[in-house]
């Protein structure tokens, strides 16, 4: 009888799934994409343990950093699904950033985390320079990130992302609700589409309907209109910021238009909110019609076609709205700010 134990074979990262090989590949691919998102401040490259930001204290006297961290949701798995992996990156940073802006902060830098079960360099590099596109329109610098290949905890094909941004703001310069008083103004900014909330019931209704992503919808198609980068608003409303006495931002995220304007406003106070003062965009009327939502459901879980929104003092809000038209920006007086002593019923809808 032989009782010598058989020596395992030698084993390697690969045989587990793990491509290190690919990874370097990767990151060797992306460098340029990084390079270009470069601003003042920036210290280190990639390839470091940590990405180093030198903070122009020339600019801001009392500075305070503000952070931001947040992902894409299930629209990962529609950009899956059609295979478009170009512009998820770009949601990335916006979901991040206009957080941010909604205390005027300017974004500074960003780092993302990128898993995945295998890892499909041509996938990786296309979500990672939409992470780059995303960063030059919000002016900060992509300083570093994370990629992970992790077998048997995301199937080959998945993968999913998240993102950290820091900005900063004067002290002084600090937007945080606390002057706003009963007759202020909410002025709305177009949104792109859904951006990145609401994918579950999105896939649900696509689902259900059984309509095609290639059926036409509006200027484009559906799948089109669905993926639609989400906008980012940073280089339209800093400039604004310093020019105009704005009072609160809401960036119109989960919770739709009910559940988002209203972390912007002090107690004993609501909001109204006219249905008619903006159009409901093909893409929110699509999903309302062939997924029968009801119009409440869909405030509170779309963005409906508003996807920030600007609380002003009634004086000021005629002249931003005309710096807003000269920028050629879109710009829609939702509503006024209430008073109100039903916490249940903090936000009221009418037409006009």
């Amino acid at each position: 009888m032989n009782n010598k134990t058989e020596k395992p074979s030698g084993l390697s990262y690969l045989d587990a799934g793990v491509d290190i090989d690919a990874g370097n590949e990767l990151v060797e691919r992306i460098k340029p994409a990084v390079k270009s998102t470069h601003r003042k401040g920036v210290v280190s490259g990639l390839g470091g343990f940590g990405g180093l930001f030198q903070l122009d204290t020339g600019r801001f006297r009392e500075p305070l950093l503000v952070s931001g961290t947040d992902g894409v949701g299930t629209k990962l798995l529609l950009a899956n699904l059609l295979g478009r992996h170009d512009t998820i990156g770009i949601d990335l940073v916006a979901m991040c950033v206009n957080d941010i802006l909604t205390c005027g902060a300017e974004p500074l830098f960003f780092l993302d985390y990128y898993a995945t079960g295998k890892l499909k360099i041509d996938n990786a590099q296309a979500v990672i320079e939409g992470i780059a596109r995303g960063c030059r329109q919000a002016g900060c610098a992509l300083i570093g990130g994370e990629t992970a290949e992790m077998p048997g905890l995301y199937g080959q094909d998945e993968y999913d992302l998240a993102g950290f941004t820091v900005g900063a703001v004067d002290r002084a310069k600090l937007i945080n609700g606390s002057r706003i008083k009963a007759g202020h103004i909410a002025l709305g900014l177009e949104s792109s589409g859904p951006h990145s909330n609401g994918y579950s019931l999105i896939r649900k209704v696509l689902e259900q309907s059984g309509d095609s992503p290639s059926m036409p919808m509006g200027e484009s198609t559906l799948g089109e209109a669905l993926l639609a980068p989400t906008r980012i608003y940073v280089k339209t409303l800093l400039p604004l910021i310093e020019e105009f006495p704005i009072d609160g931002l809401a960036h119109i995220t989960g919770g739709g238009i009910s559940e988002n304007i209203i972390r912007s406003i002090p107690e004993g106070l609501g909001l109204e909110i006219d249905l008619s003062s903006w159009q409901l965009p093909p893409v929110f009327q699509w999903l309302q019609t062939r997924g029968g939502i009801e119009q409440k459901e869909m405030l509170r879980t779309f963005n409906c076609g508003i996807g920030m929104v600007i609380l002003v003092a009634e004086g000021s809000a005629n002249e931003l709205c005309r710096a807003l038209a000269d920028a050629k920006e879109p710009v829609y007086r939702l509503g006024r700010v209430v008073r109100c002593s039903n916490s249940s019923q903090l936000v009221s809808y009418l037409r006009t």
